[in-house]
């Protein structure tokens, strides 16, 4: 594969091409990666009530476990408090699971963001760098073959517009199958000169 021209128009049109696909797509990767560390902010206040809700639930716990200790009423005493280890229990949960939403949605929003423009800039951009990539190879490895003159003249025959064919001859498909080297020449040099080739022959 050949992904670059030879003539300076064209090469100077591929690479700004690339050069602006490439950008559009970093550009997106890089605001992807903002609203991640954004969104992802949004966890803090379910770190806050995740370290209120242990606290809490610490401090009852051990309360729990003195009260427990004093004679006749501990164990009423215990019980009384182990609610509010539940409470505190309670908040970490929640916290936990407002610190899943935050990170879910820190990994989501990015994507369904990013997603879209990236794969409209790579199903647009990369086939035709690809397809050209081909086209010039296949015209270069040709140039090299003994009869790929005929062949580049064939292609041209059949890819080319007519008014560009009818430059080089009123009849450049009788012409070729006659085996008329000037016109065969010239059609060879035409289909190389649309893909923007120089030949080396």
């Amino acid at each position: 594969m050949k992904w670059y021209a030879d003539r300076p128009g064209r090469f100077l049109r591929q690479v700004l091409a690339d050069v602006v696909a490439l950008a559009w797509i970093g550009g997106w990767i890089w605001l992807g990666f903002q609203v991640h560390d954004t969104v992802r902010r949004l966890r803090g206040p379910g770190d806050g009530l995740v370290n209120a809700g242990s606290g809490l639930r610490d401090t009852f716990r051990d309360a729990a476990a003195s009260a427990g200790k004093v004679p006749l009423v501990g164990g009423q005493l215990a019980d009384a408090l182990g609610a509010g280890t539940n409470a505190g229990s309670t908040l970490v949960n929640a916290g936990n699971g407002e610190i899943d939403t935050a990170e879910s949605l820190a990994f989501w929003v990015p994507v369904a963001l990013v997603l879209a423009p990236v794969l409209f800039a790579l199903l647009i951009w990369l086939p035709l760098r690809i397809r050209y990539a081909r086209s010039a190879g296949a015209a270069r490895s040709l140039e090299r073959l003994a009869g790929g003159e005929d062949l580049l003249a064939l292609r041209a025959l059949t890819r080319l517009p007519l008014r560009s064919l009818a430059r080089v001859s009123d009849d450049p498909a009788g012409d070729w199958r006659k085996g008329r080297r000037r016109v065969i020449g010239e059609l060879a040099a035409l289909e190389q000169n649309a893909l923007g080739l120089r030949r080396t022959g």
